[in-house]
């Protein structure tokens, strides 16, 4: 068959709904990421490089190599790359970081904290990191007496490798006001590039990690003093949604704040948080 054949044939393949709801079942008990039948062509659609990727030709190949060829425990990885929703810009939600700045840190810092810990649990491409970054070295700059470390992870390998090298186009720093941009972001030397990178000293300051929030447990080391956890918990149900938040609040500081996304909500959450601000809750 040429290659061209072979192509349309994969075009004209469908997911049967048996092996939907084993992909949709798989994915929910790794990930939490609810797969309703409402998502089978997208799901179709980003699988189908997966198919190439392992030289299968059909669906029915491909998940015939998950589920009964021990095909997970080397695809994985690459299953949850592609079935993950990674949208994110620089001061996203912006009232969050005017709310860091001019209230959450003041009071972290006052509160005796030298080395306030921030992490960033769901980080796509690394906006929403180096934002944090950005925040927290104007909040530090001059000051001897506090210093700051970001964390930030993600399920996805995909997007960290694009965080770590802290690359962009041009265009998507245009939300970074003027004097940070000045202060913490390089222009290629070649105009026509129209990218540009975190300088060094900035994403020094940033370890990244792949880390699944589906876990029982969060290997973050000692408490956070903030922690952003946004447009995340839409992706969940319910139940889902409890043991996330509940192993999020285990790893916040006494004090310490939470940021969740403007469309989500904690409410009927049986948490150790009050709310402060706009989806913005410290821990009690």
């Amino acid at each position: 068959m040429s290659m061209a054949a072979a192509e349309t044939q994969l075009q004209g393949d469908r997911i049967s709904k048996r092996n939907f709801e084993r992909l949709a079942r798989f994915i929910y008990d790794y990930s939490g990421i609810k797969m309703p039948p409402t998502k089978l062509t997208m799901l179709e659609g980003r699988l189908r490089r997966r198919l190439r990727a392992t030289n299968h030709a059909t669906f029915d190949d491909y998940c015939d190599f998950l589920f009964n060829q021990d095909g997970l425990a080397r695809e994985t990885v690459y299953l949850i790359d592609v079935v993950t929703t990674n949208k994110t810009d620089f001061f996203r939600e912006a009232k969050h970081f005017d709310y860091m700045q001019s209230v959450a840190l003041p009071a972290i810092a006052d509160g005796g904290v030298r080395t306030i810990r921030t992490w960033s649990s769901a980080c796509s491409t690394g906006a929403e990191p180096y934002t944090m970054a950005m925040v927290l070295a104007e909040f530090t700059e001059g000051r001897n007496d506090v210093s700051y470390s970001v964390l930030a992870t993600d399920l996805s390998t995909d997007v960290l490798q694009t965080a770590r090298r802290g690359i962009y186009p041009e265009d998507l720093i245009a939300p970074v006001p003027r004097d940070l941009q000045r202060k913490y972001v390089l222009t290629a030397k070649q105009p026509d590039r129209r990218e540009v990178r975190i300088t060094p000293k900035l994403r020094s300051r940033i370890g990244f990690a792949r880390m699944n929030l589906m876990d029982e447990k969060y290997p973050i080391g000692e408490p956070m003093h903030v922690i952003f956890c946004r447009n995340v918990l839409i992706y969940f149900d319910k139940p889902t949604q409890a043991g996330v938040l509940n192993r999020l609040c285990d790893c916040l500081s006494k004090g310490g704040y939470m940021f969740i996304g403007h469309s989500e909500s904690i409410t009927g959450f049986d948490l150790p948080l009050k709310q402060v601000s706009n989806t913005v809750f410290q821990r009690i």
